[in-house]
C-alpha cells in the first residue's frame, strides 16, 4: 500500500519543483555572463523525475547520478548555495570548487556524484550497493541512468553483477529521448529500454516521468522491491529535457513542434493542477512558494558570486584521498 500524501508532502513536491526550475534557470544566466565555465547540463523539464523519486527515499540511502545532477542535489536536500558556488568554481561549493557542474559531492548525505563519464556511474552505483549488502545497512542504492548510456558495456556488466549477488540497486533510467543530439531511436534497438535488464534476471517498469505523483507511485513500488532484498530493479522514467544537451547546444535536431508538444505536458504545471484540484493549497499559496523560491535562488547566486576562488595552493590536495 503506497502511503497518502499529507498536505506538508504535496508542498515539498511542488516546492522542489520550482526551486530546481528557477535554479537551473539562473545556471543558465550565469552561464551566459561567463561566471560559470566549462560544461552545463541543465535538468529543466525533468524535475518530476528526480523529485518523484526522492520523495520515497530513506535518510541513509545513496544516490549516484550522472553529469546532469543540479537537480538531483536540490530534491536530496542539498543547499543551494553550495550548489551553485561549485558551478561557479568557488572555494565555498560542495567540491570546493574543483568539481563544477559535473562533478559534485557529498558524503554527508551519501551523494556520490555527479559523474562525467557517460554510464561510470552505473558501476560505482553497483559498488555502493555493494557495501551496503555487505554492511547489511538495510540501505539501497539509487543509480541514474541516462538512455545515451543504455548502449555502454559497462551498463550490462553491472546489471549481471548486481542480479548474480543480489544487490540493493534500484537503476533508474532517465529517458529523455536524446542522448547527446541522437534521437534514442536512432541509437537504440527495441523499444522499452528496462527490458535491458531481463536477461539477467532483473524486472522493471516503465512511467511517464512527467507526472511527479506517478514517479513516486512508481519508486515507492521498485524501492519497496529492492529493499524487500529481492535484488535490482529496473525503472524507466520517460521525460524530456527542454533545453539542448548541454548550454552549448543549440538542439536543432528537434522540431520546434516537438518541443511545444512537451511543454503542454509541463511538469510543474501537473503538479500545479493537482494541488490545486485536490484542495491542498491556495493559488495565492502556490504563488508565495515561487517568490519565496525566487528569492532564495537569488540569495544562493550572490553566495556564490561574493565567495572565493580556491587558493593555487589548493591544486593538488583532494586529488587522491
Amino acid at each position: 500500500m503506497i502511503p497518502k500524501l499529507s498536505k506538508k508532502e504535496y508542498i515539498k513536491i511542488y516546492t522542489n519543483l520550482i526551486k530546481i526550475r528557477r535554479f537551473e534557470e539562473r545556471a543558465a544566466q550565469l552561464y551566459g555572463l561567463g561566471h560559470i565555465g566549462g560544461f552545463c547540463h541543465l535538468y529543466i523539464g525533468q524535475e518530476a523525475v528526480v523529485v518523484g523519486v526522492l520523495m520515497t527515499i530513506n535518510k541513509n540511502d545513496s544516490v549516484v547520478t550522472t553529469y546532469r545532477d543540479h537537480g538531483h542535489m536540490i530534491a536530496r536536500g542539498l543547499d543551494p548555495k553550495r550548489i551553485m558556488a561549485e558551478l561557479t568554481g568557488r572555494s565555498t561549493g560542495y567540491s570546493k570548487g574543483k568539481g563544477g557542474s559535473m562533478h559534485m559531492f557529498s558524503k554527508e548525505n551519501n551523494f556520490y556524484g555527479g559523474h562525467g563519464i557517460v554510464g561510470a556511474q552505473v558501476p560505482i552505483g553497483t559498488g555502493v550497493a555493494f557495501a551496503h549488502k555487505y554492511f547489511n545497512d538495510g540501505n539501497i542504492c539509487r543509480t541514474y541512468i541516462g538512455d545515451g548510456a543504455m548502449n555502454s558495456g559497462q551498463v550490462f556488466e553491472s546489471f549481471n553483477l548486481a542480479s548474480l549477488w543480489e544487490l540493493p540497486v534500484l537503476y533508474i533510467i532517465e529517458n529523455n529521448k536524446y542522448g547527446m543530439g541522437t534521437s534514442v531511436n536512432r541509437a537504440s534497438a527495441g523499444s522499452d529500454l528496462f527490458k535491458r535488464g531481463e536477461p539477467f534476471g532483473i524486472p522493471g517498469n516503465i512511467v511517464d516521468g512527467m507526472n511527479v505523483f506517478k514517479v513516486r507511485e512508481a519508486a515507492y513500488k521498485a524501492g519497496k522491491h529492492v529493499r524487500d532484498k529481492k535484488g535490482p530493479y529496473i525503472l524507466e522514467v520517460q521525460t524530456y529535457r527542454y533545453r539542448g544537451h548541454s548550454m552549448s547546444d543549440p538542439a536543432k535536431y528537434r522540431t520546434k513542434e516537438e518541443l511545444e508538444k512537451y511543454k503542454t505536458k509541463d511538469p510543474i504545471q501537473i503538479a500545479y493542477e493537482q494541488i490545486i484540484k485536490k484542495k491542498m493549497a491556495s493559488k495565492k499559496e502556490l504563488e508565495k512558494i515561487n517568490k519565496l523560491v525566487i528569492k532564495e535562488i537569488k540569495e544562493a547566486a550572490d553566495y556564490a558570486l561574493e565567495s572565493p576562488f580556491p587558493e593555487d595552493s589548493d591544486l593538488y590536495t583532494d586529488v587522491y584521498v
